[in-house]
């Protein structure tokens, strides 16, 4: 299975062209941190700091 693994990406790393757009994958890191961030905030907010 690994020989599988780095075969193709072997292979994908001749065409030069990524699998996945790294703006894609940055959209969906800031997406997931915003979301974090979020729940962060309304987990507490409303709270008095101690």
């Amino acid at each position: 299975m690994l020989s599988t693994v780095t075969t193709l990406a072997a292979e994908s790393a001749e065409h030069g062209d990524p699998a996945i757009h790294p703006y894609v994958v940055g959209a969906i890191a800031l997406g997931l941190l915003l979301v974090l961030l979020l729940a962060v905030i309304s987990f507490g907010g409303g709270r008095e700091h101690s």
